[in-house]
């Protein structure tokens, strides 16, 4: 067959397509892989049971169960829903924001693909323009997500070495360059894969950079604020008209009602709205009427605070006890974990690419992820973008525990044959 160059670059192999390709076939040829790759929430039983009773009732009542089954939403999505949420980011931050400033998406992955390509590519003017990612490494499902080549560009962090074993990346504001081709700064705040959280005053000066230029800061939020607000507490929720939060309704454990949201000015919403309605033609209305009253009542925030944030923290916690105990003198560098649900390691000098380590691990019945991909925009080859791997802490107590006692023990091998 005789594909499109569109055809060409997205049904052929890439970074994000080849991993979960890969994460599908370990896992349907040996169930008892203990998995700590993607990124899947935990399941929470007291979470589900929550969103069951609110679908139990919706599947009760006969107007609501037209709205979810049989009616098309508006462009932007359902208005009832964007009417609940922006009173809530006005009561909660006091942001100038109202349902014109909200739209809705099917999944955050898909409204990445319309609102970066509405900023990103071939220009009017047969210019290239890229997004710039302040701080590589960043989410894996950027890489090939753009219609054109040399889609993004990236500046290396400044790594900070801390006490006890860890390391923190900081923007290097020195490095950072921003040309005339760059259409926007994008952030993952905390960020996927390593759960740093970029501070208020590095928001602070990428905003006022992105202002200076005229271009958006985008802030992928689908792990933080304002929910499931898996974030350091010292973080602020940042939003003003020059910027684009993105968020979702994943981790809040509802990765398969697809909900992506998008909180900009009233003309960024509308262009991706448009946008999204030629891809998508509408919104699904699942993940919506799920969350319908929960802004209003508080319980949403509740659920929160009380049932998603708590699972998270004694899982990291766990997951840090299990590395340091099994660390013993490796060169084995834990970044600081502000955030998501993800420990990322730093195996400095390690004698073969985070790759190999990954294939390696799958051999022994751990499935991770390895960190080359995630160095998105960076085409030097720097060293330590090859020396890191992302663990997911999600999962049950069992499956981190002895996970991460077989990496523990796959590196003091691989360590110890090269010495």
């Amino acid at each position: 067959m005789q594909l499109s160059r569109f055809g060409e670059k997205f049904a052929g192999n890439s970074g994000i397509s080849g991993l979960m390709e890969d994460l599908g076939a370990a896992l349907s040829d040996d169930p008892s892989l203990l998995f700590m790759g993607g990124g899947n929430p935990g399941r929470i039983d007291s979470v589900q049971a929550a969103f069951s009773d609110r679908l139990s009732a919706i599947a009760g009542d006969p107007e609501q169960r037209h709205e979810l089954l049989g009616v098309y939403q508006a462009p932007q999505g359902d208005r009832g829903f964007r009417e609940e949420l922006a009173r809530f980011l006005q009561r909660e931050y006091g942001w100038s924001v109202g349902p014109e400033n909200i739209a809705l998406a099917n999944g955050s992955q898909s409204a990445f693909f319309v609102l970066y390509n509405l900023f990103a590519g071939e220009a009017s003017d047969g210019s290239s323009r890229q997004i710039h990612l302040p701080l590589s490494p960043e989410y894996v499902g950027y890489r090939d997500i753009g219609l054109s080549e040399n889609f993004f560009s990236a500046t290396k962090p400044r790594i900070e070495r801390l006490d006890q074993g860890q390391f923190k990346y900081h923007v290097d504001f020195e490095a950072l360059q921003l040309p005339e081709t760059v259409a926007a700064l994008c952030v993952s705040r905390p960020s996927n894969p390593t759960g740093n959280v970029v501070s208020d005053s590095e928001v602070a000066e990428l905003d006022r950079l992105a202002k200076d230029r005229g271009i958006p800061l985008i802030i992928d939020g689908a792990y933080g604020q304002p929910f499931p607000a898996l974030i350091d507490e010292s973080a602020t929720a940042f939003w003003n008209d020059n910027s684009v939060l993105m968020l979702s309704l994943s981790k809040l454990g509802l990765p398969g009602v697809r909900s992506g949201i998008v909180v900009a000015s009233p003309k960024i919403a509308q262009a991706f709205s448009r946008a999204n309605t030629v891809v998508s033609l509408a919104c699904g209305t699942l993940g919506p009427q799920l969350l319908r009253g929960s802004f209003d009542d508080g319980s949403l925030l509740q659920l929160c605070r009380q049932q998603i944030q708590p699972y998270y923290r004694e899982r990291r916690e766990l997951a840090v006890r299990a590395v340091e105990a099994g660390r013993g003198d490796l060169p084995v560098w834990i970044h600081k974990p502000e955030g998501a649900f993800f420990l990322w390691l730093w195996c400095e000098n390690l004698p073969i690419d985070s790759f190999a380590l990954y294939q390696r691990l799958k051999q022994r019945g751990v499935i991770v992820l390895p960190g080359n991909d995630f160095f998105i925009g960076s085409e030097d080859h720097w060293p330590h973008s090859r020396e890191c791997l992302r663990i997911s802490y999600a999962g049950d107590r069992q499956t981190i525990e002895a996970g991460i006692a077989l990496i523990m023990e796959e590196l003091h091998k691989i360590y110890a044959t090269a010495a």
